[in-house]
Parts: structure tokens; sequence; C-alpha cells
């Protein structure tokens, strides 16, 4: 039985007003990608999925050094909504991304990045993309996790 965890604050709970990590009013391009597959919700359920699935996992959870998933939350969120094409309110908050520099602290072989990829595309599922959409954003979410592996084992 997958219980909540109580450090775990999502974004947003589905049909709850999401909290406005993003500049509301910034215009984003109708060709992105970010716009194509429904720009915010889609993102927030994503990243919602994602983490729900992440505080199930106690060895997976004892990653992320906040007590709080919320932030990770909202940083991979911020983070995915502008690779995508919709607000720069990462670069505006964080800098510019650099993240294998932000990963390398962490231990990342190829169990670590199994189970991220495993958890990102559980929660892709949720979000019943268009095919071609769901190929593309899986394509770099395979690409970035083989990316982040710092370690052999």
């Amino acid at each position: 039985m997958n219980l909540p965890n109580p450090a775990f604050r999502p974004l947003s709970a589905p049909g709850e007003a999401s909290v406005q990590p993003s500049a509301p009013h910034e215009e984003v391009d109708e060709r992105s990608f970010y716009y194509q597959v429904g720009g915010r919700p889609v993102f927030e359920k994503l990243c919602r999925e994602f983490y729900s699935r992440v505080a199930t996992d106690p060895e997976f959870r004892a990653m992320y050094p906040e007590e709080d998933l919320g932030p990770a939350e909202r940083r991979l969120f911020m983070f995915l909504e502008q690779y995508w094409g919709g607000p720069k309110t990462y670069q505006a908050e964080r800098g510019h991304p650099r993240l294998r520099m932000r990963h390398n602290p962490f231990y990342i072989g190829p169990k670590e990045r199994d189970t991220w990829l495993k958890y990102m595309r559980e929660a892709m599922d949720t979000l019943e993309l268009a095919p071609l959409h769901d190929a593309e954003m899986w394509a770099y979410f395979d690409r970035a996790a083989h990316a982040m592996q710092n370690r052999a084992q």
C-alpha cells in the first residue's frame, strides 16, 4: 500500500489551484512543445506524479537531501517548463541549469538512473500524450538520465 509521505507537499493536488512558480503572464510561443502538450497543467502533473513515486521508495528517496520533496518538485517543474519552451522562471531564479554540476554531488549509478527513469516513465504514462510528443519527451529523459550518471556501478 502506498501511503503519502508527510514530508512531501506537491505543487498542487488534483483539482486545487496551483502554486505559481512561474511568471503567470509570460507569453508562451504557441509553436513550442510546452504549448503543444498542454502547458503548465501537464508539467505540473508530470512532476507531481514523479515525486509521488519518489516519496514511496525509501532507498531512492534518500538521494533527495531535503526533508520536504516540494522544493525538488518545484525545481524540476521550472526546469522542464523552461526546457520545453515555457516560462523562463528557472533561469530567472537559479541561473543556468548546469545539470551535470548540480547532480555531481549525488551518487548516480545505473541503479539510480534506472529507478529515476522508471518513475519518470510511470509519471509520463499518466499524461496520455500524443505518441509523437511522448516519444520526444521520453527520448530527452532517457538521454538526460544517462548524462547525469556519474558512477559506473
